[in-house]
């Protein structure tokens, strides 16, 4: 049976949307009138979080519906944003979905760093057939990428505890994201390097 391949602009929007959707939902969240700021961050914050739980678990469905199957990160991304979005809602508290991403790169970092002490790269697991590179190269990618993780985990908290909702939700929408793709775009020469090169017979070989 051949595996299903998804548009790659499919992919980065089930990838974004939800996050995009989390923002614009904070900003027109209706509020109390004569609420205090801190009132008012809290009903938008929970409102959002409505929102964003659904979008979250409709991607997933349509992410599995369009490949046959599930990418485990996306899953466990799934899995943290019900569970602290859910506490979010029900105990009336934006601290559990402003840890979600601390939570949630910490849960990578830490498996990635486990797999490194094993000898393993699990991100060549999550990642391997996207881009082909020796096993080297997997554990210097893995290594970076686990301390990055680490390094976003670091920055939610500082941000959270130091700043309103409003500029923490610009952070989780625009910072997080956009640091991904630069650090990723930044280890171009590390793929270049440990590129798997096809392995074409040359003649009389």
């Amino acid at each position: 049976m051949t595996e299903k391949k998804q548009n790659p602009i499919l992919k980065l929007v089930l990838e974004i949307g939800p996050i995009i959707l989390f923002f614009i939902a904070y900003r027109m969240a209706p509020f109390p009138e004569g609420a205090s700021s801190e009132e008012r961050q809290l009903a938008q914050v929970i409102f959002a979080t409505a929102v964003f739980i659904p979008v979250t678990l409709v991607t997933l469905a349509w992410s599995w519906f369009s490949t046959g199957k599930l990418p485990k990160m996306a899953v466990i991304t799934a899995v943290i944003v019900v569970l602290f979005g859910g506490l979010t809602i029900w105990l009336q508290d934006a601290t559990f979905i402003k840890m979600k991403p601390t939570i949630l790169y910490l849960a990578f970092g830490g498996t990635l760093g486990f797999g490194l002490l094993r000898g393993q790269s699990y991100l060549r697991y999550l990642m391997g057939e996207m881009m082909p590179l020796q096993d080297e190269g997997w554990m210097i990618f893995t290594k970076r990428f686990a301390l990055f993780f680490i390094a976003l985990a670091i920055m939610n908290e500082g941000v959270w505890r130091s700043f309103d909702t409003d500029i923490w939700v610009s952070f989780k929408t625009f910072f997080l994201p956009l640091s991904t793709f630069v650090f990723i775009f930044s280890q171009v020469k590390l793929f270049e390097k440990y590129a798997v090169e096809d392995e074409a017979e040359s003649p009389g070989e």
